[in-house]
């Protein structure tokens, strides 16, 4: 198993992490990934350490607590050799102080956590979403206090706009507090806009990208092509709703590109699609899921190996579409690239 570092940080993670959505899964999105109970979760926690995996991802909101609580009895008498990561910021009840990132609200949901979980710390703490309603220098000083106590390790966010982030990092560093270390975000081979904004701040200011739903929305699993029905059985009947739109001939004509390089590569969809993203500038890990070993084990052969760059190449065409104001000029003119050339391009070349 690959390591690296998490952004701009000391901290070592496995380029592969694992992901406890389907954690003790109630309700209609987290009940449609799966309902993981903790001996089901003890068993794919032994096969993520056998291959490496040290990150274990989670949030409050995930089935109301019940993903922290399978995860932290599953790693019962492990906890010193695993991270944990969790999120918190979404809506927990209907009260007034149930949601958001005010000082009351994180020691809160910190101290809650870390109940759940069965731990004196964690690892990682990310802020699930930006709160226009608290002051960015009283969620970062409760942040600080909160590392400076020992309760948490490092700080990032995740769902937040370009100058969201830098506002906090800004702030932070003026007042002297912790930066923020990783972003956890949404990027895949069908949603690539992570590249336009988010994927060149954490290139400048440090900030490890954590990569969730990585096969898009369950729809890079292979399953779903251009002459194939959605499956009965699919998840996507049910949560497409709550996921990230997509065209569906952008959709097709990606898979077809995934399904030329997994033939070349004797590697599954999936494996192909996770290697890709394995290889993206910023990229510290990538979360991915299982509801069942087989799922689990597969997904584990996306580490390992690499693509070629003619493979590379394929899939970025395939999965390429034209970027929006103000980024076009940068993308399509010569001028404008010589002053601001594509992180894809200068890391590549690195």
């Amino acid at each position: 198993m690959e390591y690296r570092s998490l952004g701009r940080s000391g901290l070592k993670v496995s380029v592969l992490s694992f992901g406890a959505g389907t954690f003790g899964g109630t309700g209609p999105l987290f009940g449609a990934w799966g309902n993981t109970d903790v001996e089901e979760a003890r068993r794919l926690i032994d096969i993520c350490l056998e291959a490496g995996l040290n990150l274990f991802d989670t949030a409050d909101v995930y089935s109301g607590g019940a993903s922290e609580a399978v995860l932290g009895a599953a790693l019962k008498g492990r906890r010193d050799h695993v991270l944990i990561s969790t999120k918190t910021g979404l809506p927990m009840g209907d009260g007034p102080n149930d949601a958001g990132t005010s000082r009351l609200r994180l020691v809160r949901s910190v101290e809650a956590a870390l109940r759940r979980l069965d731990t004196d710390y964690l690892d990682l703490l990310q802020l699930h979403a930006f709160d226009a309603t608290t002051p960015v220098e009283e969620v970062l000083s409760t942040l600080d206090m909160l590392i400076r106590d020992g309760k948490v390790r490092y700080a990032g966010v995740s769902n937040f706009s370009g100058w969201q982030v830098m506002k906090a990092l800004g702030v932070a560093e003026r007042h002297g507090w912790p930066r923020f270390v990783a972003n956890q975000v949404y990027y895949s081979l069908i949603g690539r806009d992570y590249e336009w904004d988010l994927m060149p701040l954490g290139a400048d200011q440090g900030l490890g990208a954590l990569v969730w739903s990585p096969l898009g929305w369950g729809r890079l699993t292979g399953k779903i092509r251009r002459s194939t029905p959605l499956p009965e059985q699919s998840r996507l009947h049910d949560t497409a709703s709550f996921g990230p739109p997509v065209n569906d001939e952008h959709l097709f004509e990606v898979v077809d590109a995934l399904q030329e390089v997994a033939e070349e590569t004797d590697k599954t969809v999936p494996q192909v699609a996770l290697n890709w993203l394995m290889g993206r500038p910023t990229v510290s890990s990538v979360i991915i899921g299982a509801r069942n070993e087989a799922q689990l084990r597969d997904n584990l052969g996306a580490a390992g190996w690499r693509l070629t760059e003619d493979q590379i190449s394929k899939l970025d065409r395939a999965s390429h579409v034209p970027a929006p104001y103000p980024h076009f000029p940068y993308e399509r003119q010569d001028g404008f690239r010589r002053l601001n050339p594509p992180i894809i391009s200068s890391w590549n070349a690195a």
